[in-house]
């Protein structure tokens, strides 16, 4: 009687223990019920360890205890959902490195308890089929498109069309984990949540499905389960700026800007308290970053926006066929009703498999830095560094012109010169101004050329890991007829005197830079070095900053030039008339 009485004890303090870990987080004094709930089941996935399992891994686990093959409304007790739990785990345990393993029966212990007190609270020892995927295809890790997709394959009919009462049964038993964790106030069921997410009678197929619940902001009782994504993503970013209020030097996970307050941001745990101090109000519209961008990043940014090179957005899903049509490659997911129909789970996981062993194949036949390399964002790049040369020499062109314009008008005479004092110191201040003007245009030139040798230095990096690569492929880095072209780049070098007129050699403004630049730039070769590329973006936007605010400058001191000229033009031409109405004789 004793023992008895003590394995129900232990076996109650086991129940509440998920519990009573997750209130000793503290997660009540988040202000916003959105937060809370999001915070809350993040904390359940960790502690159980879903977070290292993802939907792909349920698919498999179901099809192996031969869930696929029974009705949604099928009853499983907590023996068998034991047993599909100890699979899941223990073949996550052969998935992950010795140095990794995870303790299989806590987790067991901890999810099963979990599940029980969510969807059995009666104490009847059965579930529902359906209620087990539902919560575990939302619960598990992996990507919040792939989730979706299974969840509507199990709510859609034969012919990819959402059956409404099916969607209503997910949301009755999705909306119990808010419950589960004492949320369910702000989202608990109610008879009017169908209409809510779709509030239109209409045909809903698989995107209409994928736009509703990924739109911004999503279905008021879903809100949470995006979040819940998007916290898994911003619990290692770092944002190297200061708190507003608590003063912490640095932040992790979400920052909030204030729309209103200029410079006033706040780091996650300040936001959700509530936190204010100053002008700033919790009554302000806040805007939630979840990554940092550096101000070289954000000057690049401008400057890609403004030559037009910005890449055209991407939606937030694939667009994939409206037609409902048998699964060959993961594209569209249905679930067949009929008698006969086949095991359509079964046949994801297999094409899954498949397209995994392709790729692994793949891996065999090129350099491993291929396979994460984006080909779309490196041909951007040099879309980039092509438009920003361009735009260099048309800038550097038209400065030429301006500068023998105003070489040209700015010349003294020596009847100009003689005819009046004042004349003559005005023209001398021109001549020291023009002076000034060469030295800044030295700096500019100056400021190009170490553009360009940081450019060599890229080129330079270019070429050793295209030397690296055709070492591994087994082909010489000079097979390729692309390197044959060459051409010259005509740039102006600084002047050598302040006193007289810079002449302009395009070659001697290259000099220390070698021939890669202008082969790279002349025969646009396509380059497989993103990282490189990338590292090496932020110092050339620092340089391209100084020479368009260089630009300004000239741009503003020849404007005053030419203001200066017509005055004193104008001063010439009254001396002039002057003169000969007095029959004063010139010089």
């Amino acid at each position: 009687m004793i023992e008895e009485g003590s394995k129900s004890s232990k076996s109650m303090v086991e129940k509440r223990q998920l519990f009573m870990e997750m209130r000793a987080q503290n997660f009540d004094v988040i202000r916003l019920s959105t937060y809370r709930t999001a915070c809350k089941l993040r904390f359940v996935q960790k502690r159980c360890n879903l977070h290292l399992v993802d939907v792909w891994n349920m698919i498999e686990a179901f099809r192996d205890n031969g869930l696929s093959t029974l009705d949604h409304n099928a009853e499983i007790n907590v023996s068998r959902l034991e047993t599909i739990l100890s699979s899941i785990f223990y073949q996550l345990n052969k998935r992950l490195p010795t140095t990794h393993q995870i303790n299989v029966e806590q987790s067991i212990g901890l999810l099963l308890n979990f599940i029980v007190a969510t969807y059995d609270s009666e104490g009847h020892g059965k579930l529902t089929v359906f209620a087990m995927k539902a919560m575990l295809a939302t619960m598990c890790g992996g990507k919040i498109l792939d989730k979706l997709r299974y969840i509507f394959s199990q709510i859609s009919d034969s012919n990819g069309v959402m059956v409404y009462a099916k969607f209503d049964q997910f949301l009755r038993e999705v909306l119990k984990l808010p419950t589960a964790v004492f949320e369910g106030p702000s989202f608990g069921y109610t008879e009017h949540s169908v209409r809510t997410c779709f509030p239109q009678q209409k045909k809903i197929l698989l995107n209409t499905f994928l736009d509703v619940l990924m739109a911004d902001p999503p279905p008021q009782y879903l809100v949470w389960l995006p979040l819940m994504h998007r916290l898994a993503n911003v619990e290692n970013v770092f944002h190297p700026v200061e708190c507003s209020y608590c003063r912490s030097e640095s932040m992790m996970g979400f920052r909030y800007r204030c729309q209103q307050c200029h410079g006033y941001q706040l780091c996650q745990s300040c936001f959700w308290r509530g936190h204010a101090s100053g002008p700033h109000s919790n009554q302000h519209q806040m805007k939630e970053h979840s990554s940092w961008k550096s101000p070289a990043k954000k000057l690049s940014h401008a400057i890609s926006k403004s030559l037009g090179c910005m890449p055209i957005g991407e939606p937030p899903h694939p667009v994939f066929p409206e037609a409902a049509e048998r699964p060959q490659d993961l594209a569209h997911t249905t679930t067949l009703e009929s008698p006969s129909r086949l095991d359509e789970e079964h046949r994801l996981i297999a094409r899954y498999a498949a397209r995994l062993a392709a790729e692994a194949s793949n891996s065999t036949q090129c350099p491993p830095t291929d396979l994460s390399f984006n080909f779309d964002a490196n041909k951007q790049q040099r879309q980039l560094i092509a438009e920003l040369e361009n735009k260099n020499r048309e800038i550097l062109q038209e400065i030429q012109r301006l500068r023998l314009e105003h070489e040209q008008a700015s010349q003294p005479t020596p009847e100009k010169a003689q005819q009046n004092p004042t004349l003559l110191a005005e023209l001398r201040l021109l001549r020291h101004r023009k002076d000034e003007l060469e030295r800044r245009m030295s700096a500019l030139q100056e400021s190009r050329r170490e553009l360009m040798v940081q450019l060599e230095g890229l080129m330079r990096l270019l070429k050793d890991e295209e030397q690296k690569q055709a070492s591994q492929t087994g082909t010489s880095p000079h097979s390729s007829p692309s390197h044959s072209a060459s051409c010259t780049m005509p740039m102006p070098i600084r002047s050598t005197s302040a006193g007289s007129t810079p002449t302009h050699t395009p070659q001697d403004c290259l000099a220390g830079v070698g021939d890669d630049v202008l082969d790279a730039f002349s025969q646009g070769v396509p380059r497989n070095l993103r990282n490189d590329l990338l590292v090496a973006a932020d110092s050339i936007t620092n340089t391209m900053s100084s020479l368009v605010k260089e630009l300004h400058s000239v741009d503003d001191g020849l404007e005053e030039e030419e203001e200066n000229m017509r005055n004193g033009r104008e001063k010439v031409s009254s001396l002039k008339h002057s003169g000969k109405r007095q029959s004063t004789p010139s010089f």
